[in-house]
């Protein structure tokens, strides 16, 4: 009879575990607790703007299909709910749960947060990843903003930028000169002491800036974004490389207190959605920008030209100056810094041996 009972036992309890992992395969949605989250997300970008709007929308989209609806995260772009230059205070404030923009608009708060979205003549999106993930910078950034109740996550990558769209030709730096710009952060500061004026303006505003002569130039992402703007009805030269953002980083913030009133599971959602919505921007405007760039040249016909060499030395030469000003009066600045730096000069010498050196022998006739 032992037998028996034991024999029964087994089978029910294998058979119950075997209708168990039926279910979950057939598609039913395992959850750890019933609890439902409603968060709601502010952008610096038009809503759903193709690569820098649709990845706060990817994001959302992500959290929402691994917690299978306990998590549902509402997206609103610039101006909807705050202003563009507001995502910071809000997200800081707990007025809402959730933040997407660029670190570097915040300098003003903190002077670090230039760092974790781009400097001049500074790390690629693939080094700015390394940096972050497997160099230290992410524990740096989330100790910059620990003052502010915010957890910060990397949340896209543009790539290289180009240099910008300019009324006038550029071919010394005098050129620079009295010229009114849009370019933001530490290039923003380059750009003044090579003797030219220089404004920060959101994504929207640009285009009206430029066609009204508010501003004779401007920077802002790159082909892709910069067809859907339509910046070439109003400026005709397209300058490259963008020495100012050659890897820029975006960011999600969250408040803290709402992140740590998650259950675990949630939280880990958060984090590895983040880290695939960063991968999947970079993705994308590998693939998109260089369709974008053709149908700017063949069908609009604007003139792509490169800034001369003798102009980007100069740049250089402002850049160091300004960037030991910078930092001289901010220890987290400086502490930043000196990490960045350091993990630069690691990357930089073996890509000269890896990526520069292929890119090179590709070229080869």
């Amino acid at each position: 009879m032992k037998k028996l009972f034991l024999t029964v036992f087994v089978s029910v309890t294998l058979i119950s575990c075997s209708n168990e992992q039926a279910s979950i395969e057939e598609g039913s949605c395992f959850s750890n607790g019933t609890s439902t989250y409603k968060w709601t997300m502010v952008t610096t970008w038009p809503k759903n703007f193709p690569g820098l709007g649709l990845a706060p929308e990817n994001f959302s989209k992500y959290v929402n299909e691994m917690t299978c609806g306990r998590m549902k995260i509402k997206v609103y772009g610039a101006g909807e709910f705050v202003p563009a230059m507001g995502v910071f205070d809000a997200v800081s404030q707990g007025n809402v749960q959730l933040g997407h923009g660029a670190s570097y608009y915040w300098t003003g708060k903190i002077k670090s947060s230039q760092f974790f979205t781009a400097v001049p003549f500074g790390l690629t999106a693939q080094e700015m990843n390394g940096w972050l993930h497997y160099g230290g910078g992410l524990e740096l950034w989330q100790e910059a903003y620990e003052p502010f109740n915010l957890i910060p996550l990397a949340g896209g990558n543009t790539g290289v930028q180009m240099a910008g769209w300019f009324k006038k030709e550029i071919n010394s730096l005098d050129d620079l000169k009295g010229l009114k710009m849009r370019i933001p952060g530490l290039a923003g500061e380059i750009f003044t002491r090579a003797g030219a004026e220089t404004v920060t303006l959101p994504g929207n505003e640009i285009f009206l800036s430029l066609q009204q002569g508010v501003v004779d130039a401007a920077e802002w992402v790159g082909p892709y974004n910069d067809l859907t703007f339509g910046f070439h009805q109003v400026a005709d030269y397209y300058y490259y490389p963008g020495w100012h953002e050659p890897g820029s980083t975006l960011e999600i913030i969250i408040n803290k207190e709402a992140y740590d009133s998650l259950p675990e599971d949630l939280q880990a959602v958060i984090k590895y959605a983040a880290r695939a919505s960063n991968q999947e921007m970079l993705d994308e405007y590998t693939a998109r920008n260089n369709k974008a760039l053709n149908e700017l040249i063949e069908k609009h016909n604007i003139q792509l030209k490169k800034i001369p060499d003798k102009v980007l030395v100069e740049l250089k030469r402002i850049t160091d100056e300004v960037m030991e000003d910078f930092i001289a009066d901010d220890e987290m600045a400086q502490k930043v810094y000196k990490s960045y730096t350091e993990f630069k000069e690691q990357v930089v010498n073996y890509h000269r041996i890896s990526e520069k050196a292929y890119i090179d022998t590709r070229e080869l006739d």
